[in-house]
Order: C-alpha cells, then structure tokens, then sequence
C-alpha cells in the first residue's frame, strides 16, 4: 500500500511515522518543521540521527532560506538589521498567539500598511493607512503598541527605519512562496525556523527581548 498524503503539507508522500503526531509525514517536513511545528519527543529517531548528521533536505533547506534572507538585508545599516529581526519575530509571534488565522497574505497587508503610515509620518502627517482585511489590521495594530515606548509612546526607532523595515517585510512574504517553494504560510514558517532558540537559550525568553542579530538558519 502506498503512504497517505503528508498532513502537514498535504503534497508529498508521509514515509515516516512522526511519533509526535502519530501519523506519517513527508522528509521534507520532518526535517524542516522539527521542534518548530512538530514538538518531537527527545527519543524520537529521526531527531537524533538529525542531531548527528543533518540530512540532505535539511541543508538545501538552510541553502534556500540563507538565499532569501541575504538579499533582504543588503543596504540596511546595523540598526536597521537588527530592527528587521526584531520586528519578524514579533510578528511570528503574534501570528502564533492571536486567535485570528493569519497567513503571509495577513503580514504582507499589515506590513505595507504600517510602511505606508511611517512613510507618511517621515513626511510630518500623521495619519494611518489601513489593511484591507481585519486580521492584518489587528496584526498592523499589535505591532505598532510593541513598537511605543511605555513611557511617551514614541515609536522605537525613527519613522524612516520602520518604513525601510516593514518595506522588507511586505517584500519577504510577497516573494517567499516562490522563493521558498512552500505553501500560503512559506515566510511565516521561515520566521519559525530564524526565531528558533538556539542550545542553551531559555523557551520562556520575554515576549519583548530582541532576537539575536544573526539570522538563525541553521536547524537540526
């Protein structure tokens, strides 16, 4: 008997019983959405030969996802770099925790409109472009509170670098589906697998510390 359809990507054959799931699931996702999507247990097997010995789809992963983030960070300054990585991990946050379904259509629509109201901010008026959708309008609204200081809820950084940033945003999940052969939720899940902590890093690090300043690709 052939295998079912991978659940999880719902293209590929699944010819690996994923004891986390207790179906079977495709290579490809396996190595790619382990311990970021898929919450392995430490004696799966899968996971410790992985751990010893990255498999081929797994370095073509990080190939892939390496290809498509070096561009976006060409001509950026160092404050600007790191802004870009705090942003796109808080908004693989958000996208994980609020109850609204949001794809990279959702953080494409927010993302422009938040670099449209910081473009037009750059020029001195005041005035907030909407998203054509309510769930990239909650995104849009979630992400300018994290970007106010408490204090005098200024913005974070100047309006010209959250323009740049949120340009690059809206450009990643435009292009990430082709770019990165996935499905509707390509950049969101490229997000998971920057943003996953690295050994020895704490999982209940606060919802507010940046990540780290290099892109994270490299997955087991």
């Amino acid at each position: 008997m052939s295998p079912a359809t991978c659940p999880l990507c719902g293209r590929r054959r699944g010819r690996r019983v994923c004891p986390a799931i207790g179906q079977q699931i495709c290579a490809m996702c396996c190595g790619t959405k382990r311990l970021t999507e898929i919450q392995c247990p430490p004696d799966c097997g899968y996971l410790e030969s992985a751990r010893a010995h990255p498999p081929a789809v797994v370095q073509r992963q990080q190939e892939r996802d390496t290809g498509f983030i070096l561009p976006l960070l060409a001509g950026l300054s160092q404050h600007q770099y790191q802004l870009l990585f705090l942003v796109q991990g808080t908004l693989h946050k958000l996208a994980e925790s609020i109850e609204i379904a949001v794809d990279d259509q959702v953080i494409r629509e927010s993302a422009q409109a938040l670099a449209a109201t910081y473009e037009t901010a750059s020029k001195g008026i005041i005035y907030d472009h909407r998203p054509p959708s309510l769930a990239a309008e909650r995104v849009m609204n979630d992400m300018k509170t994290f970007l106010k200081t408490p204090d005098d809820q200024k913005p974070l950084a100047s309006d010209r670098d959250l323009m740049e940033v949120f340009q690059r945003v809206e450009r990643a999940a435009t292009e990430a589906g082709s770019a990165l052969d996935g499905g509707p939720r390509a950049y969101l899940e490229l997000l998971g697998r920057l943003m996953r902590p690295t050994t020895g890093e704490s999982s209940d690090s606060k919802d507010t510390e940046a990540p780290s300043s290099e892109p994270r690709v490299i997955i087991p």
